[in-house]
């Protein structure tokens, strides 16, 4: 081994892991945060067929790699690769977005729900004492299940496409946070009537430019509808929660750098600043 190839051994190795994956914007954040904090590494993009999950994560950390980001569809398969080093926040969500190898075995959070928490926040919003109303039942809305009811929601109500997966996760979470079962509701699509605070869009019907059918939702005045995806302008779910009379909108791009800060405190032992990344996002977004 030459002394380039010993230097460079030393720059740990991370990536983001999903199909599709091209889009993703974590090397950019990730690649900030690091100068911010004065840490070297290399971040890739790490495309995968749907079959190959398994095989391409143990390879990963077979040939060195320290640490990966996970992301649409593998979220609950990294859970139940990582069984043996799950934190708490994993095991209650059923699914996992960040992994690292350590102590000679696989280790699995979800900081999804801490990321969306922290730019709840940072728009000024509170769920405390609001009910909430979530579309989606996939590893993106399993991690924001436990902090939503821990920020003190009233009612949490899953809704999705299949009602049979928004069933299931209500059933999960009750399991695994009984105290709360009660503020828990679920069921398809065409079960969201009511007039709703605070509406979140965790399916990927943004990425299909299609926003959920919810025949008889209404918004109340005030009320905030957030899209956990992020484009340049409007996706289709701000477009129709604007044209019911949301009030309020946001998209998902705090929250994809809320959960990567937290993801890189895992990884590297200190927390970022978030506020210039997603500044940074948002001016190249707004010239794409």
């Amino acid at each position: 081994m030459t002394p380039n190839q010993q230097n460079h051994s030393k720059v740990k190795r991370f990536a983001v892991i999903g199909n599709p994956v091209a889009h993703s914007k974590s090397p950019q954040i990730h690649a900030a945060f690091a100068k911010q904090t004065g840490i070297q590494l290399q971040y890739d993009l790490l495309p995968t067929p749907i079959e190959a999950f398994e095989s391409v994560v143990e390879r990963f950390f077979a040939e060195g790699g320290s640490g990966l980001n996970v992301t649409v569809p593998f979220k609950e398969r990294a859970w139940t690769m990582a069984q043996g080093g799950l934190t708490e926040r994993a095991r209650v969500a059923g699914a996992v977005n960040t992994l690292w190898w350590g102590d000679a075995r696989l280790h699995g959070c979800n900081t999804d729900g801490v990321g969306l928490l922290a730019d709840l926040h940072r728009l000024g919003v509170d769920v405390k004492g609001y009910d909430v109303l979530l579309l989606g039942a996939g590893g993106a809305a399993r991690g924001a299940c436990a902090p939503l009811l821990e920020a003190g929601c009233t009612r949490l109500h899953i809704v999705n496409r299949t009602e049979q997966r928004a069933t299931e996760l209500h059933q999960h979470i009750a399991r695994e946070l009984p105290h709360y079962a009660a503020r828990l509701s679920s069921g398809g699509l065409n079960q969201a009537q009511g007039r709703w605070p605070i509406v979140i869009n965790a399916t990927s019907s943004s990425i299909s430019q299609a926003a959920p059918n919810l025949p008889g939702m209404q918004y109340m005045p005030g009320a905030l509808a957030y899209d956990m995806f992020y484009a340049a302008h409007d996706t289709a779910f701000l477009q129709a929660a604007k044209a019911a009379g949301a009030d309020r909108t946001a998209d998902g791009l705090g929250m994809l750098v809320g959960q990567a800060a937290a993801g890189f405190a895992i990884w590297h032992g200190v927390t970022p600043e978030i506020e210039p990344v997603l500044n940074m996002l948002r001016a190249q977004l707004s010239h794409s």
